[in-house]
């Protein structure tokens, strides 16, 4: 089992910048990748980004990309998401979630095994 918790969250301005933290204990030895998912009010979860735990290679999704980064901490079990340029259509319910199989890419919620409880980003326009 792998426990994740989220933290950073909050109301943002948009054009402002966000720092999302999400702390892993458990059997974190098995794990190959993390990543972000959100989730609008009324909308399906969808992708953010990804990250290889080991090789750090990353994925984005194309709403985000140069706008948001994924990182790791890998002695700290920590993940985080930093994004830039805020909109209001990245008004979410930011979710991390851990991968304990090898895949080809990390981009679907089948890819992921544990999931976070989710904490709430609100880009004010």
């Amino acid at each position: 089992q792998v426990q994740l918790v989220e933290s950073g969250g909050g109301l943002v301005q948009a054009g402002g910048s966000l720092r999302l933290s999400c702390a892993a204990s458990g059997r974190t030895f098995s794990t190959y990748a993390m990543g972000w998912f959100r989730q609008a009010p009324g909308k399906e979860r969808e992708f953010v980004a990804a990250i290889r735990w080991n090789s750090g290679i990353t994925y984005y999704a194309d709403s985000v990309k140069g706008r948001f980064t994924i990182s790791r901490d890998n002695a700290e079990n920590t993940l985080y998401l930093h994004g830039n340029i805020l909109k209001p259509e990245d008004t979410a319910v930011y979710s991390c979630a851990a991968s304990q199989a090898w895949r080809d890419s990390y981009s679907r919620t089948d890819d992921f095994h544990y999931w976070g409880q989710g904490t709430q980003v609100t880009v004010s326009s």
